[in-house]
């Protein structure tokens, strides 16, 4: 007997694993379930994960996209913010949904692009995982080329640098030099829980006036 998506149920903070799923059902199950959605998808050599976010997975993510975008305008970088994009390659077999992402290097080359293709766009600089309830699997990332993601998880914000082929943890990340990003990121996620979102993010915006000229 087979199952519709509409016969299957996944509550936030669950996930729902299918296996042995072709790249062309992948796209079928992509199609119906549309773009605005609640779940994350993640796909890699026939497995599909499909992921409902509790709401302080969606208030984590927020914040620490707030806290990337006040940098990089403070530092007067150009970016393109693409959230939680579907990055796909048929080719190597991968597509993944960052919880949110950023073009920050190469900002430039997807200006106007309504749809990506990773076989001829780059991907994009920055990748930023909320896990709450499952560990991010990095495969997808490493082989669509990802250079850098962040894993906020248990409260800290780790980093992660694609070095020939293979994630390595860092302290510091390589769009923020000199910024002490982990320290910072954890500490206004902390206050938020004591203060509330917005307080926390003016803390944080008081921060940078005073120390980033």
């Amino acid at each position: 007997m087979e199952l519709t998506l509409e016969q299957m149920v996944v509550s936030p903070g669950q996930q729902l694993l299918i296996k042995d799923l072709s790249w062309s059902q992948f796209e079928t199950i992509l199609n119906e379930l549309g773009e605005s959605r609640a779940a994350r998808l993640s796909y890699s050599n026939g497995l599909l994960e499909i992921m409902v976010p509790l709401p302080e997975h969606e208030r984590n993510k927020e914040i620490i996209g707030d806290i990337v975008k006040i940098l990089l305008e403070a530092l007067n970088i150009d970016f393109e913010p693409l959230g939680s994009t579907t990055f796909k390659n048929p080719q190597m077999n991968q597509a993944v949904e960052p919880d949110t992402c950023f073009y920050i290097t190469n900002q430039k080359a997807i200006i106007g692009k309504n749809r990506l293709d990773l076989t001829i766009d780059p991907p994009p600089d920055l990748a930023i995982e909320i896990d709450l309830t499952s560990r991010t699997q990095f495969d997808n990332y490493q082989l669509l080329g990802i250079p850098e993601v962040w894993r906020y998880s248990n409260g800290t914000l780790s980093i992660y640098l694609l070095e020939n082929g293979n994630y390595i943890q860092s302290s510091s990340s390589p769009n923020f030099s000199g910024i002490a990003i982990i320290e910072l990121i954890n500490q206004t996620l902390q206050q938020s829980q004591i203060v509330g979102t917005s307080q926390a993010i003016k803390g944080f915006k008081r921060w940078v006036k005073e120390n980033i000229h």
